[in-house]
């Protein structure tokens, strides 16, 4: 591997509930992309074309969500879509809740984010299948480029001990996510016991470094990085197991 490109995915329309994604993707990305690419899309713009955007108007917030919006300043409907969203509360901190979705991703709100969302009342959700979303836009490419790539759909997500948010893969297809190093040795012999990256996570943080927030890059195509071609291979498998979870 001699070198590793990012480069961004600009042109995209404005994407709304029922558009075709995978056709403003490719309409965007088509001539710059290669087979054994790995391109990036943040959820934002999937969760908006599979209308996962919900309008805080027709919101009726609960006893708990009207509590603890008080309590913090919050939105009441807002804090009422998030706690929709979880499936397990780990942590109520001022105003931020930890919250554990039904994909298995632990993460703030749940996922439910308000920027880069037209409207003053509207907030966007996860996808409900992340995974299956990496999967349609792939098969897009193969069935309309003739190309065989590997997809990453990203979130941003804060990390316990590390100041900062980075994108992490909440779908992915045509990839392993993990790079298992265990049972092979290094350059000096030592047998490695625990490396396994967590490389669609690495592809989505670098990624970001060229999408940014606020410059409507929404996707981005990594070149040179020889993935391990994988179907049937889900973004869950980078979530860590009950048993393993020591802050559980």
């Amino acid at each position: 591997m001699s070198e590793v490109r990012i480069l961004p995915v600009t042109g995209m329309p404005e994407v709304r509930p029922g558009d075709d994604l995978e056709a403003a993707l490719l309409g965007a990305a088509g001539r710059a992309l290669r087979s054994g690419d790995v391109l990036v899309v943040t959820h934002k713009v999937v969760s908006k074309a599979e209308g996962r955007l919900v309008d805080l108007s027709g919101v009726t917030p609960s006893a708990f969500a009207r509590e603890f919006a008080e309590r913090t300043g919050k939105d009441a409907r807002q804090v009422e879509v998030v706690l929709r969203e979880s499936r397990r509360i780990v942590r109520m901190v001022g105003g931020l809740i930890i919250a554990e979705t039904a994909h298995g991703f632990v993460c703030a709100n749940a996922g439910v984010d308000a920027s880069n969302v037209p409207g003053e009342d509207c907030v966007c959700l996860l996808p409900e299948d992340p995974d299956a979303s990496a999967r349609r836009i792939r098969a897009a490419v193969r069935e309309r480029l003739g190309l065989s790539v590997a997809v990453v759909v990203t979130d941003s997500f804060g990390r316990p001990w590390r100041a900062g948010i980075t994108n992490v893969a909440v779908g992915v297809a045509g990839m392993a996510p993990l790079l298992d190093y265990r049972g092979e040795t290094d350059e000096h012999g030592y047998a490695l016991e625990a490396s396994v990256l967590a490389v669609a996570d690495e592809l989505a943080a670098a990624s970001e470094l060229v999408m940014n927030k606020v410059d409507a890059v929404p996707a981005a195509i990594v070149r040179g990085y020889r993935y391990v071609p994988a179907e049937g291979s889900s973004a869950r498998e980078l979530v860590m197991p009950p048993e393993r979870d020591l802050f559980r």
